[in-house]
């Protein structure tokens, strides 16, 4: 059981990893980062419970996991908030992050105060060492607090699924089954007498679950999700052509690229937007990405032909 512990905790150390390779560049989601380091300490925490040779080491190791563990609801249901379009203002995060550490506070006190737990002594199982808890009057406030988080996603999901959007629809359908897979796992643990914390598993496979759900949401976008595009004043020239016209001003702007070097598939697509005068937003509908990946290619289009926004790239048209 200690192998598995350590398996639990190797595989949930890739997820930072993951995160600044896949997201961080194109989205920033600081709650998502912040989940995947809590179950990164939850898993810690686990792991060296199950390695404890004396009940002091293991209260300390307990800590460990309870310091990730009361952040890891409030997380989830940030993430869950944003990707199901609801905001809420400064106060209310700070309020939340305040329920949090007081949570930890009252678990931090288990050793010296027994209003957690009155009492703990050691248990081994297969190799593995668990903790065998007496608890104390404080240790529901643990169950409240958890509840009134799934409740709180759930409420926050069924909105979701009330508006008139696929999308939207689809998306609050997959956090719906991360959740409710959750709340099953949670109420599988609190009624066995198993030893085992499937919390470390259930943890590890949600946050795989979230990184998969942003990974394939940074450049997908639908039409009927964009809102319709603002027409706004510029000095830059407007090019409106003809298809045959258009190829020769593409040809023209290929042409003044250096020797050997060549334009993306997406360089291209929005090269082509541009010489019609279309905005970053109208790009991103026509391509079905989002306008930060538009942003992100037009930056490298404009790096390549050596120019620095629209109006240097129309100039060369001119020239």
């Amino acid at each position: 059981m200690v192998i598995t512990y350590g398996i639990i905790f190797a595989i949930s150390l890739l997820m930072p990893p993951l995160y600044f390779v896949f997201l961080r560049k194109k989205q920033n989601e600081p709650y998502l980062l912040t989940l995947f380091l809590c179950v990164c300490v939850v898993t810690f925490g686990y792991f060296l419970i199950s390695v404890s040779k004396t009940v002091e080491f293991a209260l300390w190791a307990n800590k460990i996991t309870y310091l990730g563990q009361v952040f890891v609801p409030m997380c989830m249901f940030m993430i869950i908030s944003k990707l199901c379009g609801v905001t809420y203002k400064k106060w209310v995060v700070y309020l939340l992050i305040g329920l949090a550490v007081i949570m930890y506070a009252i678990v931090f006190t288990t050793g010296w105060l027994d209003w957690y737990y009155t009492s703990v002594t050691l248990g081994n199982i297969d190799g593995a060492t668990y903790l065998i808890k007496e608890y104390g009057v404080l240790h529901p406030t643990n169950l409240i607090y958890v509840v009134c988080y799934f409740i709180a996603m759930l409420v926050v999901i069924c909105l979701s699924l009330r508006k008139n959007k696929d999308a939207s629809q689809k998306l609050a359908g997959f956090m719906l089954v991360i959740v409710l897979g959750n709340i099953a796992m949670w109420v599988v643990e609190k009624i066995t007498i198993w030893e085992f914390e499937l919390l470390a598993v259930t943890y590890t496979m949600s946050v795989y679950a979230f990184f998969f759900i942003c990974l394939l949401l940074q450049d997908y976008i639908l039409k009927k999700d964009v809102p319709p595009p603002v027409i706004v004043e510029t000095k830059a020239p407007i090019f409106v052509v003809e298809t045959e016209d258009k190829a020769k001003k593409i040809e023209l702007i290929l042409s003044r690229l250096p020797d050997g070097k060549k334009l993306s598939v997406r360089q291209m697509d929005v090269l082509d937007g541009i010489i019609c005068g279309k905005s970053r937003k109208e790009i991103a509908v026509d391509l079905h990405l989002s306008e930060n990946t538009i942003k992100m290619h037009t930056t490298s289009l404009f790096k390549a032909l050596e120019v620095t926004c629209r109006e240097e790239l129309y100039a060369l048209l001119q020239e």
